[in-house]
């Protein structure tokens, strides 16, 4: 006697969750392809704040965000997947270690995409060949709005810090989803288990939160760091301390990472030498030095100007006079911004004698312009 429609429904969702553990995904859940009106109406809001910054694609694709059936109509299910990076330490302590570069956690090693996208589609093959199903994955450069999926399926809830969190990784998941024409049993939602904790919101070194559960990406140093082009605000440039490469301060502020464990995939694991970096080494990579020392990371999509430029805002905030060399040198660079991140730099360590002179006649008006600020407050 065939199984019923009930029977296979339970069925499929188990074999997926199996699929998900032989795939070493750290949590699995499921919940249907419908999201909530409110989510469409809070991304409308937030993108005519302007507080997306210059991350156009975000008002590009806000209509297609908006459920995962205007992203593909035959959608049924989402399967959610989170995988652990969790750290070893709380970050926060390198921020003390003021010569060293500060790179964000999840930028140690691989690509968490390349990571996670292969594994989806090894997984989602299995579905299809088993079931018949259709199906289609995504790692956040979708428009696919993957934390509040997640939080609908069960995965954890969305903190007042605007990230994921879970009762057992705390702050410290990768999230995947993968769509499918399959009417799946959907596991239930996670409650939101902030309270009236504001740990995350508080331990922001820009104040970027406008308020829980809201943020202006202009302020993030997440944003300035790798998504922001050009010079970086003054006003910010001293609180990014030696973060080069995001920030997750109010990641590690969330309680909830007692629970939290260190990632297991040994591709998220960090490596040693993106551990804790040297300015020093650091600040003497040229474009091809940048290419290989990030190979296979997430840091080499931000480009080797864009990455000199946040160390030498690190060079300046570090306090230490041994480095004003390596940024002297970098007076001479091809990229503007880097050499007006230069003459910042040389500024904070009181090292601005004789710059003018090192400046070709066909310094930029930007350079310039740092150069006569630095010179006013000095």
């Amino acid at each position: 006697m065939p199984a019923s429609p009930d029977a296979r429904r339970e069925k499929l969702s188990l074999y997926i969750k199996t699929l998900a553990q032989q795939s070493c995904f750290d949590v699995c859940r499921i919940t249907d392809a419908e999201t909530e009106p409110r989510l469409a109406t809070d991304l409308g809001g937030y993108v005519a704040a302007g507080h997306h910054g210059t991350m156009a694609w975000m008002e590009e694709t806000a209509e297609r965000r908006a459920a995962p059936t205007t992203l593909w109509s035959e959608a049924k299910s989402v399967i959610m997947l989170g995988m652990n990076y969790g750290p070893g330490e709380d970050p926060r302590g390198l921020l003390e270690q003021r010569d060293k570069g500060n790179i964000s956690v999840y930028a140690r090693n691989r690509d968490y995409h390349d990571v996670i996208k292969g594994k989806l589609k090894e997984m989602a093959g299995k579905l299809a060949a088993r079931s018949g199903a259709q199906v289609k994955v995504f790692v956040d450069t979708a428009p696919v709005m993957e934390k509040p999926l997640a939080a609908k399926a069960g995965l954890g809830w969305q903190g007042k810090h605007t990230n994921l969190v879970s009762r057992d990784f705390g702050s410290w998941l990768f999230l995947g989803s993968i769509f499918t024409d399959l009417d799946l049993v959907p596991d239930e939602a996670e409650i939101d288990r902030c309270g009236s904790c504001r740990a995350c919101l508080d331990s922001c070194p820009t104040n970027a939160f406008t308020g829980p559960y809201r943020i202006d990406a202009r302020r993030c140093i997440s944003y300035l760091t790798i998504e922001h082009k050009g010079a970086i605000p003054a006003e910010f440039r001293p609180l990014m301390g030696n973060r080069i490469y995001g920030c997750d301060d109010c990641l590690s502020a969330c309680p909830w990472n007692k629970f939290a464990s260190t990632a297991r995939e040994m591709k998220l694991q960090p490596r040693a030498d993106l551990m804790t970096p040297p300015l020093a080494e650091l600040l003497a990579l040229d474009d091809a030095a940048f290419r290989t020392l990030f190979s296979g990371s997430p840091v080499k999509r931000i480009g080797r100007d864009r990455f000199i430029r946040n160390c030498l805002i690190a060079a300046g905030n570090s306090g230490d006079a041994g480095l004003a060399d390596h940024c002297r040198r970098l007076l001479a660079d091809p990229a503007p911004d880097v050499r007006a991140m230069a003459v910042w730099a040389l500024s904070r360590l009181g090292r601005l004698e004789n710059i003018r002179e090192l400046l070709s006649e066909e310094t930029d008006d930007s350079v310039l312009a740092e150069l006569d600020r630095a010179e006013r407050h000095r």
